[in-house]
């Protein structure tokens, strides 16, 4: 009777954690065309705030040990979105344009591109204001800092190279020539290599980041237009939305490993914490396929819209968020049944978004 009782408690434990509402994290959408970012309560599923930004928002990205978003905008601009408040409390012209903005661990400090004038631009995040550029080449079409803080690493799709700059002297320590049109970049855990999508042709480039010398070219059987490493550092996932494939790196060896077919036009992916599950975004059949890492099974394939773009799993892990350019709308998924609750209109073509890992209070 006792053992009886034992088993139906633990069922109705695990029915009531499997039956958790939402927690009231907050999605960050940036609307390209609304000229907006959206914010999006995920507990009550529904629009809290449309920040008005600078034209054309296409990164929104978290800054460290902050409650603070910044929106990039193609136009020059960052503007810095501020919690509980929910407007913009900072903006800083960068340029003609601005792009691949990334922070440092610590938050204090940021580095964006102001691709058109090929410049770096370091920003000191506390006092929001410019304290450095640098121009090491011509076109600069992806840019990367080492987990350690030491290193910037700038791809150049006009030269075909990668450049090394010192973060703290703000000097360019060197320069390797890669393949056609270098773009996603992706670093290890242990900073030691930069790995470079050449997506003028179908290959990475590994380089050393302490010597600046390229290591291997990794041929592939299409070209490559991004990479997620897994937190251990041991493998890359290497996107091609052109030719529709999935290609696993062994990131020790530099070897590749495997090579699946996805759905049509893969141009976004995100990785479980544990590096167990990959969901991959699908823009060409609105589908997100959920997918097990280590088997590389395919787990379901979750028809969510009409083009994904860009994905986001909330702090907890049990729901992922996708926004898609082609119904205006942010789709939320349950990932432990890979089904769809809900979607949410947040603007005119949502192109990034990002969820922080701090509730509401």
């Amino acid at each position: 009777m006792v053992n009886l009782l034992l088993v139906l408690l633990s069922m109705g434990c695990r029915a009531k954690v499997a039956e958790l509402p939402p927690l009231p994290y907050l999605a960050f959408v940036a609307n390209q065309h609304g000229r907006s970012v959206a914010v999006v309560d995920l507990a009550r599923l529904n629009v809290l705030a449309a920040v008005s930004v600078a034209p054309d928002p296409l990164q929104v990205v978290v800054r460290p040990q902050s409650h603070e978003v910044y929106a990039v905008s193609s136009s020059g601009w960052l503007s810095v979105i501020s919690f509980p408040e929910l407007r913009v409390t900072k903006t800083l012209r960068v340029g003609r344009s601005a792009s691949h903005l990334v922070f440092a661990r610590n938050g204090l400090r940021a580095y964006v591109l102001e691709p058109e004038a090929g410049q770096i631009v370091f920003v000191d995040c506390g006092q929001g204001r410019e304290t450095a550029r640098l121009h090491p080449a011509g076109k600069l079409s992806g840019l990367a800092v080492s987990p350690d803080g030491k290193t910037l690493v700038a791809a150049d799709s006009d030269s075909q190279r990668i450049y090394f700059v010192t973060v703290d002297e703000k000097k360019v320590l060197g320069s390797v020539e890669v393949g056609q049109s270098p773009g996603p970049l992706g670093i290890l855990p242990d900073s030691s290599k930069v790995f470079v999508a050449d997506t003028g042709e179908n290959k990475i480039t590994a380089a050393e980041v302490a010597t600046r010398q390229v290591l291997s070219n990794l041929e592939l059987g299409s070209s490559p237009s991004s990479l997620i490493v897994k937190p251990d550092g041991g493998e890359i996932f290497v996107l091609s939305a052109r030719d529709s494939t999935l290609t696993i790196l062994d990131a020790f060896h530099d070897d590749v490993e495997e090579s699946l077919t996805t759905g049509r036009n893969p141009v976004a992916a995100v990785l479980s914490r544990d590096a167990t599950l990959l969901y991959i975004a699908s823009a060409a059949d609105g589908n997100i396929i959920a997918m097990d890492a280590p088997d590389r099974q395919v787990l379901a394939s979750t028809h969510v819209g009409v083009t994904p773009r860009a994905l986001a799993l909330t702090p907890d892990e049990r729901y992922l968020a996708v926004a898609d350019v082609g119904t205006s709308s942010l789709a939320i998924l349950r990932t432990d049944r890979n089904s769809l609750v809900t979607t949410i209109p947040v603007g005119d073509m949502p192109v990034d978004l990002v969820i922080p890992n701090w509730l509401r209070k």
